[in-house]
Parts: structure tokens; sequence; C-alpha cells
């Protein structure tokens, strides 16, 4: 499993504090219906308290799931599941002797499991049964009358039950949510890698073919010229040296005209790899670039362009850049901004 790059951290706390709301939130209407129903002060507390444990509990199933892979399965890390799991047993049981609701003693158990790393076609059956479930529970909850109060408790109760009932669903579309940016930015790091190695093998075949020929030329006129130092005839094979120092140079020739030519990038292109290159590396980076950019001196600008953004992934220490490159006048400036350093943005002419 690839390492996941700090370009998605931000996704990860957001689909985390998500769901950590939604668990709070339903501790804190549950207290709150006891309170109101006047039920024992005593057991509003236990439950708040006993709540909080039990959310305690599921950070470590949530960081767990961070870095979940499906080949494995629950099979992964179960060592760390155990202990929340039993915490979630515990205070379901508690809960459910205290509020005498049984939907209160299967939701911590029911949330709780929905953490786990289940298969995405076994979560799916798993969340429409439990929510299914959950919604008998509240029926016969309902039903037996346990819920006794004021039109402002039985508001209060009412949306309890909806939110308990609605919160595997939710938490299930939180996780789907983070599993796609995960895949997404697998791929765009498996795209990558595969474009350099594309990059590489067009390289090795160019120098392949360009070097793999005048070599075999020089070869054969070294050795053609040794066969006429044999034979007697210096002058003659005093040519073929000569003709095997020309080909040395063409072979030099071409290797420079080899390296111009992939240093040679459009200006348009030279951005773009800076700004793939500064996000694949955790940098929220974008780029405003003139339609007549490829005007622009490439030769000037470029160097300029790769230079920077080794700066900025080196020293620069920030969370963000701009690169824009516009044309004022007959003079072409590109200038980055935003990099998050102290000193003002640097202007290239």
């Amino acid at each position: 499993m690839s390492t996941i790059s700090r370009s998605i951290t931000a996704t990860w706390w957001y689909t985390f504090s998500g769901v950590m709301m939604f668990q709070l939130l339903v501790v804190f209407i549950w207290t709150l219906g006891l309170l109101s129903t006047a039920s024992s002060p005593l057991a509003a507390i236990a439950i708040i308290i006993g709540g909080l444990v039990w959310c305690a509990s599921c950070v470590p199933l949530l960081l767990q799931y961070r870095n979940r892979d499906d080949a494995l399965g629950l099979g992964a890390g179960w060592r760390l599941t155990v202990a929340p799991i039993a915490l979630a047993i515990a205070f379901g049981v508690a809960a459910g002797i205290l509020s005498g609701l049984w939907i209160a003693a299967a939701l911590p158990i029911v949330q709780s499991l929905m953490l786990l790393n289940w298969q995405r076609g076994v979560r799916v059956r798993l969340v429409i049964v439990v929510t299914l479930a959950l919604i008998a529970l509240w029926f016969i909850d309902l039903r037996a009358g346990v819920i006794v109060a004021d039109d402002e408790a039985a508001r209060m109760w009412g949306m309890f039950g909806l939110i308990s009932v609605m919160l595997p669903s939710m938490t299930v579309l939180s996780l789907w949510w983070w599993d796609v940016v995960i895949s997404l930015d697998r791929a765009r790091i498996a795209e990558a890698q595969l474009s350099a190695t594309q990059e590489r093998l067009r390289v090795a075949t160019d120098v392949h073919d360009l070097q793999g020929h005048h070599l075999q030329v020089i070869a054969l006129q070294l050795e053609l010229a040794e066969r006429l130092l044999d034979k007697g005839q210096p002058d003659a094979a005093l040519d073929q040296l000569r003709l095997a120092r020309s080909s040395v140079t063409e072979a030099r020739q071409g290797a420079r005209d080899l390296a111009t030519r992939f240093r040679g990038v459009p200006l348009p292109d030279e951005i773009a790899n800076a700004i793939d290159l500064l996000r694949a590396a955790g940098t929220t980076a974008d780029a405003t670039v003139d339609p007549q950019a490829a005007q622009a001196p490439a030769s000037v600008l470029g160097p300029v362009i790769r230079e920077t953004t080794t700066n900025v992934l080196k020293h620069g220490g920030g969370q963000w850049a701009r690169l824009s490159l516009v044309r004022d006048g007959s003079t072409a400036s590109r200038s980055p901004s935003g990099f998050a350093a102290p000193s003002r943005p640097a202007a290239w002419w």
C-alpha cells in the first residue's frame, strides 16, 4: 500500500471530525432526552461520561481505518480493535439498562462495528441490515412506552431516534468518501510514476539508437585501421582513424542535441510540470499562464522555473504556491508568490 500524501491529509481530518461530531451529537441529545424525562441525574451523568469514553475508544478505530488495505479485511490489526469493541459493548449494555431503550443498547456496538475494515460489498450489506435493525428497535421502544414525557421531550427523543438510525449510514458515507479520495490519490501517484518510467524508457531508447549506431561505426573504422596497419598501409589507416575521430565528434554532438531536445520544453509544459511536482510534494499549487506563453523565451525562463521550484521544495516550507506567467507589453514576467514565507515574493523578468 502506498503512503498517503500530505495533499489529502486535510480531507482525512474532515472525515475524522465529521464522524466524531455525529457520535458526540447523539450522546448530547441522548443526555438531554434523559434530563427532559425526569430521569435520575446520575443516569444522565453516567451516559454522558460513558458516551465520551466510547467516542474516545473510536479514535483508534478511525486512525486504523485511515491506512486500511482492502485485501487484508478484518484480519489486519485485529488486536487493536478488541479493546474499542469491548468498550462499545460495555457502554451499550450500561446505556440500555440506564435508559431502558433497546436502540440505546445497540447503537454504540453497531457504530463501532461500522468503523472496522470491512470489505466494500460486506460493508454495504451490513449497513443496510443494522439500519433496519435500529429502525425495528426504535419502533419497539416507542410501542413499549418507555419514553413518556411532554411534547418537547418527545421531539427531543424523536430527533435522537432519527439520528441514531441514520448514524451508521452517515458514517459509512463519510468513510466511502475517504476511500474515493485515497483511490484517486493512488491513481495520481501511479500515473506520475508511469509517466516517469515511460520518459526514462524513451530517453534510453533514443540514447541506445544514437550512441549504438555511432559506436558500431567507430568500432568498424578502428578495426579497419588495424587491418590496414597490418598490411603496411599507414596512410589508409590514418584516414580511417580520422573518420573514427569524426564519428566520435558526431556522437558527442548527437548527445548534446538529444539533451537539448529534452531540455527544450515549452514554457506552458514547464509550468505544468512544476505545478505537478509541487502538488506531488503536498503543496497546494495553481498557475496562471498567458495564452501566448509559448512565445516567451523558454531558454531564459525555463531554468528559472526549475530552479525556483527546487528552492521551494527544499527551503520553502510553505503550504501553498502560485505561479503566473503574464505578458506586460514586450516583457514576459514570471512571479512565484504565496510560498508562505516571511519574505516578499520574487519577480522574474
